[in-house]
């Protein structure tokens, strides 16, 4: 074969050669890509596992907060799992959206859900060891938010990887880029039990998403990235890096100019407002716990279009309440003002330097510290370190030694919680000194609950005096009494001689109380004098004339539910009765003798908005609109020169008021219901114990202890134009001409005579 033969030869083997790689080249191609459109078709038909369908998509199952709003619109708190609430894309910030994209994903406004760009980049960096950055876009990330990993192995993981592609890919096709960006915040994790950009901006600054500024912006895209290791909170130099990274990037993409990036960066984190968000924090915590145990019997009587009960802390329910924020602030203030600064340093000064302070049993030493240490026994048996002790196992004695061993914990005081080493007994005893409060405030009219304190702390004091507590009413029980009898025809000046009255009990003996002072014994007074001071000697001729039970039947009337004995001293107020059922039972005489339930929520949505379910006040006719009225003028008297007459001197309201106060045996209870035209609202205060209380009866009186709360409440009130509470408003008049004469003043020989407040003399104060 000659050579140029062989060199023909040669090409012709080198394109067959040539040809042949081509054909394998081109075929593996194919047969790749076939395979890879095989293998992502599979995956989107759910070959290697389950895949999120476009119903999953659309509501994607993560566990959404409940929300309680006020009646003005703001956000009171949540019940939830994880907290989470939802915004739309025109809920958030501006600054915010522009600051994530330029930290996360520059391009997300021209890629399809996956950036070819940065999977180079991370390939790259693979293969050279220079990182530089993921390769996720925000997609991607929702996708995995939607579709959450778990403990997965290598392979596993790997093949999630390929679904979340998918997932993304779908996400894209479905929804608008504004729609992405707003599940994306909704899904994410911000740290500190944060979930969603709605909890967060909460959690951190107090804030809602649309009103974060630039630098709050750019601190919040920062931490999605790793929200321990960007906390604020936990690394503020860490976290302030990030968030001047981000601004970087901000400024290098054009979204701010390199001037506000310098002058911004020098700013501090801005996370003074900081509040871990659970259920001891924020404003009407007692109100948000009292609202839990109602809402669960709801959920579980109340069922979704799939068949199953609606679940309280995942279904995202909102919650639209009476509350209002305004009114409840000013209630909780006024609680606080009157027992940390006045009441409670009276209550120390007045046991300092007795042994078995603050209890007061009689006997000997022996009995005494026997009484005192069942009272401490109760309440270990009673505290959440004994019921979990208890759970585990741990013998009782085992229970009784712990109580006596130092431990570090955090205690009440009303300079704010104090980091201490004590025994969990010392902490019982130290409890026990407390004064503890009840206050609800309702709209008479409607029957809207607007403010409720249950409490002076909820964080250290779970117990509720408003729903759960049951205490002797004491005088304020009285006007049911007094009810009845304008209801029978008796009028306000109507006069009594002021002398002892025996009533027959069932076992033929006879009970007959006494006042606690002797004004104007002998002497015939009206009944709004008697009631005014809350005189007992006209009380138990009033349930002579009647009987305790058409007393009763009055209270039922009126709303009274709890169980009263049926016996004459029930006119001296014995009942134990909550705070709840007297504001609503005493709001029957501002409201023309109606009575009107209390009621705390108007109405329910679910996480779309559709209303689930609405509330309207129940409503009965208790007593006639005369008799109301009757009994306003009666009450007024109390104010005017009767027990709450401080009212007048001391806080000086010159408007139209009704009122009682009470005051139960040894000072245990103090007692105070005011009603204004627009308001009515009750006042306990009192010890966790009835063995603990005031010596005196001068600190110990209901005036005292419960009156001042309420004029430092409506003081507020007034003070606020907002509320459109109009302090010279007066109670309306019947619209039926009625001839009674309701000035007493003309039917008695001595008027106030300087004496106030249960009996006790005006130049004590």
């Amino acid at each position: 074969m000659t050579k140029q033969k062989a060199d023909v030869e040669s090409k012709k083997t080198g394109r067959k050669k040539f040809f042949n790689y081509l054909v394998k080249f081109w075929l593996l191609y194919f047969i790749g890509l076939g395979l890879l459109i095989t293998f992502f078709y599979g995956v989107a038909n759910e070959w290697f596992g389950p895949m999120p369908g476009f119903a999953e998509l659309e509501n994607p199952k993560s566990n959404l907060a409940s929300e309680i709003f006020s009646s003005n619109g703001k956000l009171l708190g949540t019940y939830f799992i994880e907290n989470r609430s939802n915004v739309t894309y025109r809920q958030v910030s501006p600054y915010l959206i522009n600051a994530l994209i330029a930290i996360e994903d520059i391009r997300f406004e021209k890629h399809s859900g996956i950036d070819q760009r940065a999977i180079a980049r991370v390939i790259y960096g693979l293969l050279t060891g220079k990182h530089k950055g993921g390769g996720s876009t925000i997609t991607q990330q929702l996708a995995k938010n939607l579709f959450p990993r778990g403990h997965l192995t290598k392979p596993q993981l790997v093949l999630r990887k390929f679904q979340e592609w998918v997932t993304a890919a779908r996400l894209e096709r479905y929804y608008s880029k504004e729609e992405i960006i707003a599940m994306y915040l909704n899904t994410v994790f911000f740290g500190h039990n944060a979930y969603g950009i709605k909890s967060a901006a909460r959690t951190f600054f107090n804030k809602t998403p649309d009103s974060l500024n630039l630098q709050e912006s750019a601190l919040m895209a920062g931490v999605v990235n790793a929200p321990s290791h960007y906390s604020p909170i936990l690394h503020p130099q860490t976290a302030l890096q990030r968030r001047n990274l981000v601004l970087s990037q901000m400024a290098k993409y054009g979204d701010i100019s390199r001037a506000v990036y310098d002058s911004v960066k020098q700013l501090p984190l801005g996370v003074s407002h900081f509040t871990m968000q659970n259920h001891n924090t924020g404003i009407a915590r007692y109100f948000r716990e009292f609202l839990r145990g109602r809402m669960k019997k709801w959920c579980k009587t109340h069922f979704k279009p799939d068949g199953t009960s609606y679940n309280l802390y995942k279904d995202g329910l909102k919650i639209y309440t009476t509350i209002d924020t305004r009114m409840q602030r000013y209630a909780e203030e006024a609680v606080r003002e009157h027992l940390s600064q006045d009441l409670q340093p009276a209550f120390y000064k007045q046991w300092q330097g007795f042994v078995h302070a603050p209890f007061t049993f009689k006997g000997t030493r022996r009995q005494i510290r026997k009484q005192i240490n069942k009272i401490l026994q109760q309440a270990v048996r009673r505290s959440e370190r004994y019921r979990i002790m208890q759970k585990a196992g741990i013998s009782p004695d085992s229970i009784q030694m712990a109580f006596t061993k130092p431990a570090r914990m955090t205690i009440f005081s009303w300079n704010g919680p104090i980091d201490t080493i004590m025994t969990p007994m010392d902490s019982i005893k130290y409890y026990k000194f407390f004064l503890q409060a009840g206050l609800m405030s309702m709209e008479s009219r409607t029957g809207f609950v607007r403010a409720y304190v249950g409490g002076i702390d909820y964080r250290f004091f779970k117990f509720d005096h408003v729903t759960q507590a049951k205490r002797q009413v004491g005088s304020t029980f009285k006007p049911f009494l007094y009810t009845l009898a304008m209801q029978e025809g008796y009028t306000p000046c109507f006069k009594v001689p002021n002398i002892p009255y025996s009533v027959k009990l069932a076992n033929g003996t006879y009970w007959t109380p006494h006042n606690s002072d002797s004004r104007r014994i002998g002497e015939e007074v009206t009944l709004k004098w008697a009631l005014a001071n809350s005189n007992n000697l006209i009380s138990a001729w009033l349930i002579s004339r009647f009987s305790p039970q058409s007393v009763i039947k009055m209270a039922r009337k009126m709303g009274i539910t709890s169980d009263i004995p049926a016996v004459p001293a029930i006119a001296l107020g014995t009942p134990d009765i909550s705070l709840f059922e007297m504001v609503g039972a005493m709001n029957t005489f501002s409201d023309k003798g109606v009575h009107i339930k209390p009621i705390f929520v108007t109405r329910i949505e679910d996480k779309n908005g559709n209303v689930l379910q609405r509330f309207a006040p129940e409503r009965n006719e208790a007593i006639s609109e005369i008799t109301a009225y009757k009994m306003i003028k009666l009450l007024e008297g109390v104010v005017e020169s009767g027990t709450g007459i401080r009212l007048r001197y001391k806080y000086h309201f010159d408007n139209p008021i009704a009122g009682k106060t009470g005051t139960t045996q040894n000072q245990s209870d103090g007692w105070f219901m005011g009603l204004v035209p627009q308001l009515t609202t009750g006042i306990w205060v009192g010890a966790e114990d009835r063995s603990v209380h005031f010596r005196s009866i001068k600190l110990g009186q209901g005036a005292n202890m419960a009156l001042p709360i309420w004029a430092i409440y409506m003081n507020k009130i007034y003070n606020d134009p907002s509320l459109g509470i109009k302090r010279d408003e007066d109670f309306s008049k019947p619209l039926k001409n009625i001839d009674i004469e309701f000035n007493c003043e003309k039917y008695d020989k001595q008027h106030h005579n300087g004496v106030d407040d249960e009996g006790t003399k005006k130049d004590e104060f």
